[in-house]
C-alpha cells in the first residue's frame, strides 16, 4: 500500500504533457487505482514511467506495447473508463 505521500507523487505522475492522456489516466487513477491488486498497481507505476508519445499511441489503438503486462493495464484503463463514462450517461 503507497503512503499519502506516494499516491500524490503518483497522481501527479499521472498529469500528462498531452490533455489527451490527462483525461484517460487521471480518471482512471481517482476512481480504479485502489480497487488493483498490489501488482496491478506495480505495473500502472511502471507504465507512467513511459514517453507521452508511447502512452498516446499506445491509448489511441495505433500500437502495442512489448510488454505483455502494460498491453493488459492500458486495456483496462481504456475498458474501466469506458464502462465508468458509460454509466454515467
Amino acid at each position: 500500500m503507497l503512503s499519502p505521500v506516494e499516491k500524490s507523487r503518483l497522481k501527479w505522475a499521472c498529469r500528462r504533457g498531452m490533455l489527451e492522456l490527462d483525461v484517460i489516466f487521471m480518471p482512471f487513477f481517482e476512481h480504479e487505482f485502489d480497487t488493483l491488486s498490489e501488482a496491478d498497481q506495480q505495473t500502472f507505476i511502471r507504465l507512467l514511467e513511459s514517453d507521452d508519445p508511447d502512452l498516446f499511441k499506445w491509448c489511441m489503438g495505433h500500437g502495442i506495447p512489448e510488454d505483455p503486462a502494460f498491453a493488459a493495464m492500458i486495456t483496462m484503463i481504456l475498458e474501466r473508463n469506458q464502462a465508468r463514462h458509460d454509466r454515467q450517461g
